[in-house]
């Protein structure tokens, strides 16, 4: 019974100490580990300590594998390099360097404890730091390598702080500590690639969205243990395994399937993420109180503040080494800008690994007390000092994040190449099917492409055709859900059936077009990432049309209402888009076969091919 309310007063905590954060404009984690720090003061709060066996087992493999399902598997490759070069590399200069300063400070410390201490230290938290990055807006490329980082570097430290730790009990010699490192490495691989063959040729064969959530519980814990038991790394085996299901999950999972997992582990790892950062506030008075006075505080929190130091140093010297060494060979235009670089180094806050793996350190090691504090400075002060100034060095360096309006722009091409495949399929039904009906899929389809278009070029403030549908729609479904709800008081109807039909209304409510919420953000550029054509490379782009011709002609001649325009960049005629009821740019170009378009809105430079259904 003191479990479960502990535990159900530990989820409210989260919440409202979440909610507290989303007011403050702070990141949860921040918030959460002040709510922490009290705590562990109060009487009435029980002593809580965070054991390896706990962290290691029951809190890690579902958050990396929360956070795998969720990584592109494309954009770890388009990242390799420099995420092999964070999440291994990095950690192991960590691993030495703070390892060598602890050993200096504190001499009778041996060698493979100090190794340890760096080892538990090294690795970066992905959730503290994505919490920042996607607050303040950095570039999608940081936030991909932060969290593809995050992704590895845990396993990189656990498996040295293993060796390392085997090196204390005298079962492995230190000279063979990398050997060790690279056997534990390459099984983890291979259990998980298993692993996630296992589990997506059984999903070959399951079609129940319950039954499928239920087999996504049992991985993280099957692909860990596994490679435990095979004395290799389980951290590494349960990323592998959520990466490759992950990218592996369109082509093997029923849509509904896909829904309700994301759905259902969005839930989970939002509250274990946010319990973690709660429970490590909850150590601080213990872990305070466990540090013995045979040394001074002041020579303790000396150690403590260069540890701290070297653990923040080592992360931008290494990042701007390499940033250095990138002038040997690649080119300048590949090369990330030294903001970005510098930025990178920054994001660099530690979290719940580092405190759940201090404790693997045997406590009979000299200054064991002293060592779980190191943890706990590093912890704290990376993610106050830098999580609260990273976005004021952002500001500095005129970190440029990413524009939404090539977002947009992206969005909408894709989404009409992908309208483009279906309509092919759509032309061949047309002629056994019944014309309504394929009609009736045709105005659905080109709706939600021309929401997409709207998205880039309606201004903001100007209510567009898919604006205006959402909102008449938004009304005409409460208006349908409050009267099936009070047809379900009456008890007339089958519970079964009213479930059915809310369900059905929820979906399509969840499906109405956002893209008036999103507009706010976009801010309209000539960059995109649509593709590339030569009648792209022929026609570049031009200036706005003269406010005097900035109209289409031939929607006034119709009397039709013009919802943006475009400009022909052949002949410079002006036409409304596809969302205007004339759609006379597309007209013109069937009249005139020229081929690109661009957009004649204030401020706006991207160019679209009829031709070859690309943008830029």
């Amino acid at each position: 019974m003191h479990i479960v309310l502990f535990i159900v007063l530990l989820v409210v905590t989260v919440l409202a100490g979440s909610a507290i954060a989303d007011r403050l404009r702070l990141p949860a984690p921040m918030v959460l580990i002040v709510i922490g720090v009290i705590a562990s003061y109060l009487p009435f709060v029980p002593a809580v300590r965070l054991t390896p066996e706990l962290v290691l087992l029951g809190l890690l493999p579902p958050l990396l594998y929360s956070s795998a399902l969720k990584t592109s598997l494309v954009d770890i490759r388009a990242n390799l390099r420099t995420v092999a070069m964070l999440s291994i590399a990095l950690v192991v200069v960590t691993t030495v360097t703070v390892g060598a300063t602890v050993h200096l400070l504190m001499p009778d410390v041996p060698w493979p404890v100090a190794l340890a201490v760096g080892a538990v230290v090294a690795p970066p938290d992905a959730v503290s730091a994505s919490a920042v990055a996607r607050r303040i807006g950095l570039p999608r490329q940081i936030v991909t390598v932060l969290e593809g980082e995050s992704l590895l570097n845990d396993a990189t430290a656990l498996v040295a702080l293993r060796a390392a730790v085997a090196a204390i009990a005298g079962t492995v010699a230190v000279g063979s500590i990398g050997l060790d490192f690279l056997i534990a490495a390459g099984g983890g691989v291979i259990v998980g690639l298993a692993v996630a063959f296992a589990v997506l040729t059984v999903r070959r064969w399951v079609h129940d969205p319950a039954v499928d959530t239920g087999i996504s519980f049992v991985v993280p814990f099957a692909a860990y243990l596994l490679g435990e038991e095979l004395h290799a790394s389980g951290v590494i085996a349960v990323v592998v395994a959520g990466l490759l299901i992950g990218h592996k999950a369109p082509l093997v999972q029923t849509s509904t399937s896909r829904l309700t997992e994301n759905a259902t582990w969005t839930s989970i790892a939002f509250l274990l993420e946010h319990a973690v950062f709660l429970l490590i506030g909850l150590q601080f008075s213990q872990i305070i109180a466990g540090v013995s006075h045979s040394l001074s505080w002041g020579f303790v929190l000396g150690v403590c503040a260069a540890t701290l130091a070297v653990v923040i140093l080592t992360r931008l010297a290494w990042m701007c080494a390499s940033r250095l060494v990138m002038t040997l060979w690649v080119p300048a235009d590949r090369r990330p800008p030294w903001p970005n670089v510098v930025v990178t180094g920054w994001a660099g806050m530690r979290g719940v690994v580092t405190i759940a793996a201090v404790f693997v350190i045997p406590a009979s090691v000299p200054h064991h007390d002293v060592l779980v504090l190191i943890a706990l400075v590093a912890v704290l002060g990376t993610l106050y000092l830098q999580g609260l100034t990273l976005p004021w060095l952002t500001r500095v360096l005129r970190v440029v994040p990413n524009d939404p309006a090539a977002d947009a722009l992206a969005r909408a091409t894709l989404l009409q190449k992908a309208a483009d495949a279906g309509s092919t399929v759509l032309a061949s039904c047309e002629e056994q099917d019944d014309p309504a009906v394929v009609q009736m899929i045709r105005d659905r389809q080109d709706q939600r492409t021309f929401a997409a278009w709207e998205r880039l070029s309606t201004q903001v403030g100007q209510e567009s055709p898919s604006d205006a549908f959402t909102r008449i729609r938004s009304r005409m479904l409460a208006a349908e859900r409050a009267r099936v709800l009070e047809i379900r008081s009456k008890g007339k109807v089958p519970s079964h059936v009213v479930r059915e039909v809310l369900g059905m209304l929820d979906f399509e409510e969840s499906l109405l077009d956002s893209g008036a919420e999103a507009r706010e953000d976009i801010v309209a550029t000539g960059s995109g990432e649509g593709g590339w054509c030569e009648d792209l490379q022929r026609y570049p782009a031009v200036g706005t049309p003269e406010p005097e011709r900035a109209f289409c002609r031939r929607c006034r001649e119709e009397g039709t209402t013009t919802v943006a325009l475009r400009q022909c960049l052949e002949c410079g005629e002006v036409g409304c888009c596809d969302s205007s009821p004339g759609q006379h740019a597309t007209a013109h170009f069937h009249d005139t076969s020229h081929p690109v378009m661009q957009s004649a809105e204030p401020g706006e430079t991207w160019r679209w091919c009829y031709v070859h259904q690309a943008t830029a």
